[in-house]
């Protein structure tokens, strides 16, 4: 096999595409179904994520079978405005379960585990533990009197002791872009596990299922920067995505959310551009997705 390449190739997603496709292993724990596996294409292989559209679990707010073009929408959105902030997802017509989302797998930690397969060519399951714990965390649940200099307070709460425990996120510029992503793509959905340092020192988010929405979803634990002001690099890419809306930009994204839908994000965007700062919940429903990790 070549090295891999890089995430940033552009070469990744024409192997996430089209590769040969060998699932190693799958995660119990999560709300859909999520399998492990390789992508090999021309001598190149990627560890990846994939979820099949018939393996997504009805949802009374989102329509049935769209989470995967969601998840694509959402890694489309991120590129096109260049917060770049999620890795390579496809929407891949030919795969072993059906159609589906096919994502590049980005980990801080030793994977060797979990892509080896067993003897019968499946790798048994994986929890959510042993996930987070292949990462490095930006985001941490912890006792008040040791909470990181410099991270940002979330939320105060007690845990199932009594105790007092504080929800912060460090103070990061890779995400603090991807709290603006979540305000762009209205994600209902962005966890502490969800937030991966990868071993290139990129900053990335999965699961992106729960985006793209017409109505007001936003749920995060990246509220650190509420009222603060997005700051010009931000503008200019939020200024281009807008533009890029205005255009064929919009046709490709309409493959994965309806018409709605976009006029909902461009909507966003405007409103980012005439107000440029870090938005707080609006109060129509939980501000915190459950559980936060």
């Amino acid at each position: 096999m070549s090295p891999t390449p890089q995430l940033r190739d552009p070469a990744v997603p024409e192997i996430l595409d089209r590769g040969r496709m060998e699932i190693t292993g799958r995660l119990v724990d999560a709300s859909n179904a999520t399998l492990f596996g390789t992508v090999a294409l021309d001598g190149v292989e990627l560890r990846c994520v994939y979820k099949p559209v018939r393996g997504e679990r009805p949802l009374w707010d989102f329509p049935d079978g769209t989470l995967a073009g969601r998840e694509v929408g959402a890694y489309l959105v991120s590129e096109v405005s260049g917060l770049h902030v999620v890795p390579p997802t496809v929407l891949r017509a030919e795969a072993p379960f059906g159609p589906g989302m096919v994502q590049a797998w980005v980990s801080s930690g030793d994977e060797s585990a979990l892509t080896e397969p067993s003897s019968d060519g499946f790798d048994g399951e994986l929890d959510e533990e042993t996930i987070r714990l292949a990462a490095e965390t930006l985001v941490e649940l912890c006792e008040p009197d040791t909470v990181p200099d410099g991270w940002l307070p979330v939320l105060r709460a007690r845990d199932g002791a009594g105790d007092p425990v504080v929800l912060v996120h460090a103070d990061h510029p890779r995400l603090r872009a991807m709290a603006l992503f979540d305000v762009v793509v209205n994600n209902a959905d962005r966890k502490g596990g969800h937030v991966i340092v990868a071993g290139d020192g990129g900053v990335y988010g999965v699961d992106h299922g729960l985006t793209l929405h017409a109505d007001p979803k936003l749920r995060t634990v990246l509220w650190g920067w509420i009222g603060d002001d997005i700051g010009e690099e931000h503008t200019a890419q939020l200024k281009e995505l807008r533009a890029r809306l205005a255009g064929d930009f919009a046709d490709v994204l309409g493959e994965h959310v309806t018409r709605r839908e976009i006029a909902a994000l461009r909507s966003r965007i405007d409103h980012l551009l005439a107000e440029p700062r870090f938005p707080g919940p609006e109060g129509y429903g939980p501000a915190i997705p459950w559980p936060a990790f």
